[in-house]
């Protein structure tokens, strides 16, 4: 809505399968990358870290736990380690208190496969609510 006001593309969802792991998400993402030639914008919505159960006060500092895993996952992408990200459940300090669940995680993932092996991750955008939610933002480009 904020990014076409005007409605004027066409959109497809498509739904996360929390039973299957990062790297599934990955390839479907691969899977869409094909796409980008015919000028589709793969969009993934989600959130850096997602525990509702351990939120905080807004305005309050982010909790180590948060902050740790926030850092490790910016690092991860603009360092172009996509595996390490493929495999954040056993790379990642904290990621199953970041992440209970992974469905807030896994657009990530599909936008990650979705710009190919050859792409540059840029953080576009950082802030927290609620002390432990990030919603850190990446894009991804083709490096040159």
């Amino acid at each position: 809505m904020l990014m076409y006001p005007d409605a004027d593309i066409p959109v497809c969802q498509l739904s996360v399968q929390p039973d299957r792991d990062a790297a599934y998400h990955y390839n479907l993402g691969r899977a869409l990358a094909p796409l980008r030639e015919e000028g589709v914008l793969v969009l993934g919505s989600g959130s850096a870290t997602h525990n509702l159960r351990k939120m905080g006060p807004s305005g309050s500092p982010p909790p180590q736990w948060a902050s740790d895993f926030d850092t490790w996952l910016k690092d991860s992408l603009l360092g172009g380690r996509y595996d390490d990200v493929n495999r954040y459940e056993e790379k990642a300090p904290n990621a199953k208190t970041a992440h209970p669940r992974p469905e807030h995680l896994y657009p990530l993932h599909v936008a990650l496969g979705a710009a190919g092996d050859e792409s540059k991750a840029e953080l576009i955008h950082s802030s927290w609510t609620n002390a432990s939610l990030s919603y850190a933002s990446y894009r991804f480009t083709a490096k040159n």
